[in-house]
C-alpha cells in the first residue's frame, strides 16, 4: 500500500505555512504513483479539505496520529481520501479510521432511493451515499490487508461533509441506507472530534502506520468463506469429462504444492464454450471453501465486470476477488495459493502503461512472469485463436517457455468437448477452416439439429431474423468488425448511429461505465437489458455467449480470387493503425481472429451478412448450399 504520509503535527505545520505546500506534495506523490498530472478540480478539493482536516486533528488533541493521504487500496486503482493510524484509547491496540472528505454543502436523496444521493454541482448525478462509499473502503481493507483481518474492531470509517449544515444533510440521515459509518458535518465538528477520540488516542501512530503500509495483501479467511457460499453453493456447476479432469488436476496440484512447499503451473486450453470459465468459477468456490488464498483475474474489463455482477451477486465482498492481470506488478511472491487467470489469451507483453510509476516501469518484467510469481499455483485458461489485439501474448508455447525458464513444472489440459455453438464441434471446425486458421481451406456447412447458420442479403434482414428469436424469448446480439467510426453519446444522452450500411443505421455499444438512454454500460452490453439496440464489437463480445448471433463482416476482410484479403484501410481500430507496430501479416492474422471470436458467440445459431457482395455470395455458396 502506498500513501502520502504525515503525522498530524506535521500536517498542521504544512497547512499553516500555506495550503499549496501539501497540495504540491500530493500532486507530486500521485504523479510518481502513475496517476499522471492532477487536474484543477482535485487540487481544489485538497485545498478545501486537507487544511480543515489538519485543524480538526489539532483541535481534537490527536497530534500523534499518523495521517495517510490518498491511500491506494491494494490490487485496485481506487484511493481512500484519508486513513488515520494510531492507538485505540481503551485497548491499546492498533486503530485505524478511514475518512471520506466531501466538499458538499448539502445533499438529498435521489428520487426514492436510500442508497443514492443528489448533489448539486457534483460531476456524477446521482452519487453513492457517502457513508456507503466509506463502508466499502473499510470492508475492502478488512478483506485484503492481513494486519486488519483478525480484528473486526481495528478499522472504522466515517464521511465528513465539512462544508455542510445539519439541515443540508437531513434527507441523508432519514434514508435507511443500511450504512455502518457515521456522517459528520462542519456544523457539528465537535461530534467528529468526540468520535475520533473514541477511536484514537493522542499517542504516536507510527507503529500502526508502519504495520498497515507493509502488511501482506491477500484475501482474508472471512472473505473466502463468503465467496465459498456465494460462488460454490449459490449455483452448482456440472463439470464433464475434460472439464472435471482440469478441475481435479488443479486441486491436486494445489495440495501437492502446499505439501512439498513447491510451485506448479497449470495451462487449460480450449475453444469457445469448452467450459473454461465454468472451471474457473468452480475452482474459485472450492478453493475458497478450503480456505486457500485464491483470486480470479482476466485481461478483459467487460468480462471481469460481468463476473463481478453475476458471480458476486448479493455480496459486494465477493466481487473483490475478481480483478485484472495488470494488478500484480508489485504483488508479493507466492502471496496467493492460487491465481486463476481466465481468458489468458489476453495476456499483454507487460503490465506497464503511461501512468505506471517510473521506478516500476524501469524494472518492468513480462506480464506472464509477474503472474507466475504471484501464486504457488497459477492456472492459465485460454484459447489462443482469440488473440485479437497487438501486444497480446497469451499462447500455450509462450506460457510454457516462461514457466520452464524458471524451472517450473507445467501441467497441460486440452478441453475438446464444446458447449457453446450448441455443442457443435463441426461448427467450430467450420469457422476455423472458413477463416483459414486451420485445415485445408473452407468447406460447406449443413445445419445440424442443434445449430443453424444463415446468410442474409441486408442488415435489415439480419435484424428482422434475430428479432423473431427475441420474440420467442431467446436472447440475441448483433456484432460487427470495427469498420466504422465510434462516437461518444450526444450531450442530450442520445447515441450516434455510427454503423451505417445503406439506409440501415445503428449505434455501437457504449464505451463507458454508465448506462445512457436505455443502453447498458460497455461491460454489460452482452448480458444487460437493452443490448440488442446497439452493435457490439469484439472487445465487448469476447468471453460471452447468447442464443442467436448476428455477425456483420465489414470491408476489412473480403473474399477475392479464392482467398481472404484483409484491408487495413477499412479498419477503424486505433490499435491497428501503425504499420510499425502491426505489420501487414500480423494485421491479417488478427483480423481473422477477430471474426473467429465474433462468429463463435452463438449457442443456437448464427446469421451472417457481409457488406461486400462478392464475399456475401461466397458465404452463401458454403452455407446450406
Amino acid at each position: 500500500m502506498q500513501a502520502l504520509r504525515r503525522s498530524a503535527v506535521e500536517l498542521v505545520a504544512e497547512t499553516d505555512a500555506g495550503p499549496s505546500i501539501i497540495e504540491e506534495h500530493l500532486a507530486r506523490f500521485l504523479y510518481h504513483e502513475g496517476v499522471g498530472r492532477v487536474g484543477e478540480s482535485e487540487r481544489r478539493s485538497w485545498r478545501a479539505s486537507v487544511p480543515t482536516l489538519a485543524n480538526d486533528l489539532r483541535d481534537a488533541g490527536l497530534g500523534g496520529v499518523q495521517v495517510l493521504l490518498e491511500t491506494r487500496l491494494p490490487l485496485t486503482s481506487k484511493r481512500a481520501d484519508v486513513i488515520l493510524a494510531g492507538v485505540h484509547p481503551r485497548t491499546g491496540r492498533h486503530s485505524y479510521v478511514v475518512l471520506e472528505l466531501k466538499q458538499w454543502s448539502g445533499a438529498r436523496r435521489w428520487e426514492a432511493s436510500d442508497t443514492l444521493v443528489d448533489v448539486i454541482g457534483a460531476p456524477y448525478r446521482p452519487s453513492l451515499h457517502p457513508a456507503l462509499q466509506v463502508d466499502g473502503y473499510v470492508e475492502y481493507l478488512r478483506d485484503f490487508v492481513r494486519v486488519l483481518a483478525d480484528d473486526d474492531d481495528s478499522v472504522r470509517g466515517a464521511a465528513y461533509l465539512h462544508n455542510a449544515t445539519e439541515s443540508g444533510v437531513a434527507d441523508l440521515r432519514r434514508a435507511e441506507s443500511g450504512a455502518r459509518s457515521p456522517v459528520f458535518t462542519g456544523q457539528r465538528r465537535s461530534d467528529l472530534h468526540d468520535w475520533l477520540r473514541s477511536r484514537l488516542a493522542p499517542d504516536s501512530g507510527v507503529r500502526a502506520a508502519d504495520d498497515l503500509l507493509s502488511s501482506r495483501v491477500a484475501p482474508s479467511r472471512q472473505l473466502l468463506s463468503v465467496a465459498a457460499q456465494e460462488v460454490q453453493e449459490r449455483e452448482h456447476f456440472v463439470l464433464l469429462d475434460e472439464q472435471r479432469v482440469a478441475y481435479e488436476l488443479v486441486l491436486a496440484e494445489v495440495r501437492r504444492a502446499r505439501k512439498s512447499d513447491n510451485k506448479a503451473v497449470v495451462v487449460i486450453a480450449g475453444g469457445p464454450g469448452s467450459g473454461k470459465s465454468v472451471i474457473a468459477l468452480s475452482l474459485l468456490g472450492e478453493l475458497a471453501r478450503e480456505g486457500r488464498t485464491v483470486m480470479h483475474a482476466t485481461g478483459s474489463r467487460s468480462f471481469t465486470q460481468t463476473l463481478r455482477q453475476v458471480a458476486g451477486k448479493g455480496s459486494t465482498r465477493t466481487k473483490n476477488l475478481f480483478t485484472y492481470f495488470n494488478n500484480f506488478m508489485t504483488a508479493e511472491k507466492n502471496g496467493l495459493d492460487v491465481l486463476i487467470l481466465d481468458e489468458a489469451h489476453r495476456l499483454r507483453l507487460t503490465s506497464v502503461n503511461r501512468y505506471t510509476r517510473k521506478e516500476i516501469r524501469e524494472t518492468a518484467r513480462p506480464q506472464v512472469e509477474e503472474l507466475l510469481d504471484a501464486a504457488r499455483v497459477p492456472v492459465f485458461l485460454l484459447d489462443q485463436y482469440q488473440v485479437v489485439r497487438p501486444g497480446e501474448m497469451g499462447s500455450v508455447p509462450e506460457i510454457e517457455h516462461h514457466a520452464r525458464a524458471r524451472g517450473l513444472d507445467v501441467r497441460h489440459v486440452d478441453l475438446n468437448a464444446q458447449f457453446r455453438s450448441g455443442g457443435s464441434d463441426a461448427y467450430l471446425d467450420w469457422v476455423l477452416r472458413l477463416l483459414e486458421l486451420r485445415g485445408d481451406g473452407p468447406v460447406e456447412w449443413h445445419d445440424e439439429e442443434r445449430f443453424a447458420v444463415e446468410v442474409v442479403d441486408s442488415p435489415e434482414e439480419l435484424e428482422r431474423r434475430l428479432t423473431t428469436e427475441l420474440d420467442k424469448g431467446l436472447n440475441a446480439r448483433i456484432t460487427a468488425g470495427y469498420c466504422w467510426p465510434w462516437s461518444d453519446p450526444r450531450p442530450d444522452g442520445t447515441l450516434v448511429d455510427d454503423v451505417v450500411i445503406g439506409d440501415w443505421r445503428r449505434p455501437w455499444n457504449l464505451r463507458g461505465d454508465r448506462s445512457v438512454g436505455g443502453a447498458p454500460p460497455s461491460a454489460l452490453w452482452a448480458t444487460g437489458e437493452g443490448g440488442f439496440g446497439q452493435v457490439g464489437c469484439v472487445y465487448t463480445a469476447q468471453g460471452f455467449e447468447y442464443s442467436w448471433n448476428g455477425v456483420i463482416f465489414g470491408p476489412d476482410l473480403v473474399w477475392r480470387d479464392g482467398r481472404w484479403v484483409s484491408r487495413r484501410e477499412y479498419n477503424k481500430d486505433p490499435d491497428f493503425r501503425s504499420r510499425k507496430t502491426v505489420d501487414d501479416a500480423t494485421f491479417d492474422r488478427l483480423a481473422r481472429h477477430v471474426y473467429k471470436v465474433l462468429l463463435t458467440r452463438g449457442m443456437v445459431g448464427t446469421v451472417l451478412y457481409s457488406v461486400d457482395a462478392e464475399t456475401r455470395d461466397y458465404l452463401r455458396s458454403l452455407v446450406n448450399a
